[in-house]
């Protein structure tokens, strides 16, 4: 690098790497509702997995190119603890969307159920919202439609919680201890990437107050 483009802030570097970032999250989502909608159909379960896996590898990358990025650039778009707490809110949805599958395939599940549905939903709708405030960082221009996104993650977040607490009330009811494990762990993985979509939110209300 450069000494120009050391002292220069690099804003396009990073925020296309963000914009890069939030679409691998909001692809990983797509593929999450895809695979619990259509799981009884699903051929090699193992296969979708791997591919998820890979979905997930390409967002470690786009991270460690945000990280090493940081490291190189002396002058920065936006504060650097912003940078390293953004790229690490995302890269932990995709931890919890890919971990989930994964879970699903090791644990032997057989069939889901509209709880796991209606989680994977409200990630995804949760990750389209994010992904329209990390587009919105690159030229904030106006900070209350980011504002706006993020408050609805928190509102899509409070949905989760509710559909997570109905879950287990329901599972508590069948017999099978085994089964109660299995799908206790597999509704709060999902519920978690939801409060990890929300701190993601909170991380760009955060920005857009700041750089207002």
């Amino acid at each position: 690098m450069g000494i120009k483009e050391w002292v220069v802030p690099q804003d396009k570097v990073f925020f296309d790497l963000f914009d890069r970032m939030a679409r691998t999250v909001v692809s990983a989502a797509d593929m999450l509702v895809e695979f619990i909608e259509n799981f009884e159909r699903i051929e090699n379960i193992k296969e979708q997995c791997r591919t998820m896996k890979e979905i997930e590898h390409e967002g470690d990358e786009i991270a460690h190119q945000i990280y090493e990025q940081l490291n190189l650039t002396f002058i920065t778009p936006l504060e650097p603890e912003e940078i390293s707490r953004l790229a690490s809110a995302l890269d932990d949805i995709l931890d919890y969307i890919d971990g989930t599958m994964q879970q699903m395939y090791s644990y032997g599940i057989t069939e889901t159920d509209n709880s796991m549905i209606e989680l994977a939903k409200l990630i995804q709708l949760s990750v389209i919202e994010i992904e329209r405030a990390v587009n919105g960082i690159r030229n904030i221009k106006n900070p209350h439609q980011i504002e706006e996104r993020c408050i609805e993650v928190n509102r899509l977040e409070n949905v989760a919680d509710n559909v997570l607490g109905h879950a287990i009330m329901d599972l508590f009811k069948t017999k099978d201890a085994i089964t109660i494990i299995k799908l206790k762990d597999v509704y709060e993985n999902l519920e978690i990437a939801t409060d990890k979509c929300e701190d993601a939110a909170n991380v760009l209300s955060d920005i857009a107050i700041r750089h207002s």
